[in-house]
């Protein structure tokens, strides 16, 4: 936002140099971008009236006149400009003045006329104003005045960079606000007198959007001179704001906006058909906007209408048709609070931006509206003349914005900033931001001001103690800290050396969103209901995961589609499951997945292509079990999942308790997920993983290991690893080692039987182990073999 120092000034009046106030505004967290002189340097140039204003004897596009500059006598000056008239107050640079760029002026002939100064443009002064010929003043202009005393052109433009939470400071009130405070000075608001309606013409407002405009106001001007001119302090004001004067209506809305912020509207009244209607578009309405563009109104778009058609894009850009021109006599001033959700992204969809959805985009003070309007109408009557009707208002108390209450604890002020600020100045600066204070025990309760939008919680106002209170005066003070070991568990798994292990296997890690296609996760789990989002990004990404499952095979199938036929992936982060009993509905959980689909290894000359298969990954898990030094709390059982190839799926527990499941995608899947060949995946808790038992310690033993081999017949029915379960808890101590090496199936073995071949390794760390001792610990295995699982050995 660019704004004028003299404007400010006037406002608030610090006794700090121009340099010192940018520096303490880009303190404050306003950056200042840029300053820039209103004017070039220049001296000399004073102000005159054309007394005399005759045709040069010799030139057709050369005037001579006489100028008064206050003094005993006239000056003469030869003129080229077109619009040099008698009666004009102009600026004079008389001789020995000095323009922009070094040009001194000194007495001159042109075409035989004496010229003993010269009539000033806008541009000769090095001033970016757009005008043809010389500078016309007003007429009450004293003459010989210095122009750049007249003109305050020993001002500046300041150029303040805002953040899109500071949204208060986006008119001349706001920002002298926040210098008022970081000065400790109060600010002078301009006066002037209260409006007293002399018509009783007014419209009906009717707003059918309450949440989007919780509040509209509305008052009829009647009789106004639109072709009145605009006053030159405002021209200049507006100038040194970045806008352009149009005329005295227009003007006097962009006067209000740059000096409350607040944007405002003119329609002319006579194009209006029966009641103002504050509504949402149809989707089908077009309306033609003031810079001549026609545009479609989209549905979700609110417009401000009358009975017969839209008449402006609310908080955005007004309608031509509806628009004040040269002929208008009477006007409707709009003054409204649009929720900056209902404006924000409407200009930019439509492809514009303007300096009222700028502001409506971040929210303007909803309690500024009746003191704008009276503003606007005291100043329209002021220039253009006219009778000012009621303010009409609609209003919905329910949705305007409340101000926050917010809790300050010394103890957290103190903490956050590391500097005590006295009681008396975190009051201060607080009150003097428009905030309500009540000091209680070792905290404040806070009431913020209507204005600050970005007020919230507790670290907010944190915030603004600090950069009122000033950064610089914060002590730079070096954190005392003591060296000393981190906690953790000696038991504890650390995640880098499952994931590090996992790369070591080939693995490629992947992070996929945590939100995901709710139609996709509903065939991985049928029945099970997602937590929704409820602004997702699109509706692709509306669900979030109740597994890692989906977003691992859509990934696999995205690389699939790109010729990685070998796809090795892993991912660890959080599923998200409703859960009644959890604090906030839903249980989010820490998961490790991984997948794998294509060849078991990279074509090789020395090895035989062959597709990976269930026991590949159930290897992989294997290798990240053997981790926790506690492999034996590990098992594995058959089950049923959704997502899993019946028959090819498996539990995973630990102590008996469920924690993931591994097993080949069900075949249903492969097609919606993109898939190609058979993808075998894992998932697991890793809160259940991520403990290991401590490894003790024990002696190698001297005497020599004997190797025993059994072969058990057993249902196929029957779990190899419960047999091998049951071996171990029978084996005890002289059991050092258990081994499956071979499982048959076919001739010689009864159908529905399977044998295991398993190698038993027996030895003792006291002694050598006796044969009959052997004998009896294989008989014993045998035996409880047989009674458990109904075993024989084969012949």
């Amino acid at each position: 936002m660019k704004f004028s120092e003299s404007w400010l000034r006037e406002w608030v009046n610090p006794s700090v140099s121009r340099e010192a106030l940018s520096h303490q505004i880009t303190m404050a967290g306003l950056e200042v971008d840029d300053v820039e002189a209103v004017a070039a340097d220049f001296s000399g140039v004073v102000i005159g009236e054309v007394v005399e204003c005759g045709q040069h004897p010799d030139a057709d596009k050369l005037r001579v006149t006489k100028i008064n500059v206050g003094g005993s006598e006239l000056i003469d000056i030869v003129c080229g400009a077109p619009n040099c008239r008698q009666g004009l107050k102009v600026a004079v640079a008389m001789v020995g003045a000095v323009l922009p760029g070094d040009f001194k002026i000194k007495k001159a002939k042109l075409r035989g006329m004496p010229s003993e100064g010269m009539l000033c443009s806008y541009s000769e002064l090095g001033i970016n104003v757009e005008s043809d010929g010389i500078i016309e003043l007003p007429l009450d202009a004293p003459l010989g005045t210095d122009i750049r005393d007249y003109l305050q052109l020993n001002d500046a433009v300041i150029d303040v960079d805002l953040t899109a939470n500071r949204a208060d400071c986006l008119g001349m009130a706001g920002l002298a606000r926040e210098v008022g405070v970081l000065n400790r000075q109060a600010v002078v608001e301009p006066q002037w007198q209260a409006v007293t309606p002399t018509t009783d013409a007014k419209v009906t407002i009717n707003v059918k959007a309450p949440a989007a405009c919780p509040r509209y106001l509305g008052r009829v001007v009647k009789n106004v001179n639109v072709k009145a001119p605009t006053p030159l302090w405002m021209q200049e004001k507006l100038r040194r704001s970045g806008i352009r004067s149009i005329d005295p209506i227009v003007d006097i809305t962009n006067f209000v906006l740059i000096e409350f912020g607040q944007p405002m509207h003119a329609f002319d009244l006579a194009k209006l058909t029966g009641d103002i209607q504050v509504r949402l578009g149809t989707g089908e309405e077009k309306i033609t906007l003031l810079d001549g563009s026609e545009v479609t109104i989209p549905s979700d778009t609110l417009v401000i209408a009358d009975d017969a058609r839209p008449l402006a894009l609310a908080g955005v850009f007004g309608g031509e048709y509806s628009g004040v021109s040269d002929t208008t006599q009477d006007i409707l001033l709009e003054c409204a609070f649009f929720a900056p959700l209902a404006i924000m992204g409407k200009s930019r969809r439509l492809g514009l931006h303007t300096d009222s959805s700028h502001r409506f985009e971040r929210g303007v003070d909803p309690e500024m509206q009746h003191k704008v309007i009276d503003r606007a109408t005291r100043l329209v009557l002021d220039i253009c003349g006219g009778e000012a009707g009621p303010v009409v208002e609609a209003k919905s108390e329910a949705d305007l914005p409340k101000p926050a209450q917010i809790v300050l604890r010394r103890s957290k002020l103190d903490r956050i900033l590391g500097h005590h600020v006295p009681d008396t100045d975190v009051v201060e600066i607080l009150q003097r931001l428009g905030f309500s204070v009540v000091v209680d025990q070792d905290s404040w309760q806070v009431t913020t001001a209507t204005y600050r939008f970005d007020m919230a919680i507790e670290e907010d106002l944190i915030e603004e103690v600090a950069r009122i209170y000033g950064y610089n005066n914060i002590p730079n003070i070096a954190p005392v800290a003591a060296l000393r070991m981190s906690d953790h568990k000696e038991s504890d798994l650390s995640l880098k050396r499952v994931r590090a292990l996992l790369v070591a296997r080939g693995f490629q890690e992947a992070v996929t969103y945590s939100f995901v296609d709710p139609k996709l996760q509903n065939l991985v789990h049928p029945g099970l209901d997602a937590m929704v989002l409820p602004n997702p990004i699109s509706s692709e990404m509306s669900a979030m995961r109740l597994s890692m499952f989906t977003g691992l095979l859509a990934a696999v199938g995205y690389n699939q589609s790109r010729q990685q036929s070998r796809v090795r992936l892993f991912e660890t982060g959080l599923r998200f499951v409703p859960d009644i009993n959890a604090e906030s509905g839903v249980r989010q959980q820490a998961m490790l997945a991984c997948v794998i689909t294509g060849l078991q290894n990279d074509e090789h000359w020395a090895m035989e292509s062959k597709t990976v298969d269930f026991f590949d990954l159930k290897g992989d898990l294997e290798a990240i079990i053997g981790l926790t030094v506690s492999a034996s709390e590990f098992s594995f059982r058959g089950a049923t999942h959704s997502a899993l190839h019946p028959g090819q799926c498996a539990e995973i527990l630990r102590n008996d308790r469920v924690i993931g499941h591994i097993g080949a995608i069900h075949p249903s899947l492969e097609k919606p997920f993109g898939l190609n060949g058979k993808t075998i995946v894992f998932e697991l808790e890793l809160d259940a993983l991520l403990h290991t038992s401590l490894p003790l310690a024990q002696a190698v033993s001297k005497f020599p290991a004997n190797r025993r081999d059994i072969a058990v017949v057993v249902d196929e029915s029957v779990s190899a690893g419960d047999v091998m379960k049951l071996i171990r808890k029978v084996g005890e101590n002289q059991l050092v080692g258990i081994n499956l090496f071979d499982v048959y199936l076919g001739k010689g073995v009864e159908p529905g039987k399977k044998s295991l071949a398993i190698a038993l390794t027996l030895q003792d760390t006291t002694r050598t182990l006796e044969e009959k001792e052997i004998a009896e610990t294989v008989g014993s295995v045998v035996s409880a073999l047989k009674s458990e699982f109904n075993a024989s050995l084969r012949d």
